[in-house]
């Protein structure tokens, strides 16, 4: 039996330091910084030489959530964490949503000697979670929305058919069929409103066949940029050749990019730029039990228009809800549940007057 060899543990040890997804910061007795590897230097935005020598409570100033976690541990010698409330402040960046854990290190001989300090990243768990909960509120809202749809689109028939009748017993030069002409026109727009939260509460299954993602883009932004010529909005694209076509339902993706696309260009109000970037997901994958972890491909659409606040990210993907002045209010729903069809994620990030990022993430399945 081979013999344990310090040297070697000890090196094995900074590599797992060096290479862990955790921030792991050691302080000694007094509460000193004695140790800070590679991700506690990426969380917070401070160097490894900023850092080491400083004491705790300089470091995390002001941010007493964490202060007290580390208090408690080096005064009264136990382990204790939050995973829920925390928010880790940077100097060049926003604050990070973060669990954090401290326990206290002990000498050979029991005495307490510091504390290490992990901190995990939950800013992917956030996003997730606000994910499953936009597709739990949708198919809510879409399973009402189809039981009114039924109950309308009778009477709406009723009252399409009344006006025909009535625009046949006229004479052909009497001004009062303009008005029956009004009534069918807009009994038909309302029915297409109802076709379209029927079919988003109860969509057709998704017709899977390889699809190229890069054509589909390249398709969108030709129509685009001549939709938006006279506007000066200008169209990027940004593909990773190396992408593969993946399994999808290409109408339905069709849909989803054209109506994200559309959007980015409309929220430009003069001249701007709207970006339409392909990558492969580096962070996170997409795990089913019994099957190898499935990456991600990310399609993101950029643009630098007016933004959207935080009071309204949430409420953008409601039916009916629209920050437009024409619009059903629906597309974004819609493009909400055909990710959820491909089992997939949509995230949103926007800050007002600077521009808006909608990222659609789909398991890279063939």
């Amino acid at each position: 039996m081979a013999r344990p060899n310090p040297a070697t543990d000890a090196q094995l040890y900074v590599r797992v330091l060096e290479n862990i997804d955790r921030a792991v910061m050691a302080l000694d007795r007094s509460g000193t910084v004695a140790l800070f590897n590679p991700a506690a230097q990426s969380y917070t935005g401070l160097s490894e030489r900023q850092s080491l020598g400083r004491n705790f409570e300089e470091l995390f100033a002001g941010q007493e959530g964490i202060l007290y976690l580390i208090r408690v541990a080096l005064r009264e010698g136990r382990s204790i964490s939050d995973h829920e409330n925390l928010q880790l402040h940077r100097p060049t960046a926003a604050p990070l949503p973060v669990s954090v854990s401290v326990s206290p290190i002990y000498t050979s001989e029991g005495e307490l000697d510091g504390a290490v300090l992990i901190i995990r990243d939950l800013s992917r768990v956030r996003e997730l979670e606000d994910a499953v909960r936009r597709a739990d509120r949708l198919s809510m809202l879409g399973t009402l929305a189809a039981g009114l749809a039924h109950e309308i689109k009778n009477p709406l028939g009723g009252i399409k058919g009344a006006a025909q009748l009535l625009d046949m017993e006229l004479a052909e030069e009497s001004p009062l069929r303009e008005y029956t002409g009004v009534m069918v026109k807009e009994v038909e727009r309302v029915n297409g409103i109802i076709e379209e939260l029927m079919d988003l509460a109860r969509p057709r299954p998704p017709l899977l066949t390889a699809v190229n993602l890069g054509k589909i883009l390249n398709d969108i932004v030709l129509f685009q940029k001549e939709a938006h010529r006279a506007r000066n909005v200008e169209f990027v694209l940004q593909l990773d050749p190396s992408i593969p076509p993946i399994q999808g339902d290409e109408n339905l993706l069709t849909r989803l990019f054209l109506n994200l696309v559309k959007n980015a260009g409309e929220a430009i109000e003069q001249s701007g730029r709207v970006e339409i970037v392909t990558r492969v997901a580096s962070d996170y994958h997409l795990n089913n039990p019994g099957h190898r972890p499935v990456q991600l491909i990310v399609v993101e659409i950029r643009d630098n228009g007016r933004g959207i606040s935080a009071e309204e990210i949430d409420r953008i993907f409601t039916p009916f809800y629209t920050t437009k002045n024409r619009g059903s209010g629906l597309g974004l729903a819609t493009c909400q549940k055909i990710v959820n069809i491909h089992r997939g994620f949509l995230k949103v990030d926007s800050t007002p007057g600077k521009g808006t990022v909608f990222a659609v993430s789909l398991p890279f399945l063939r």
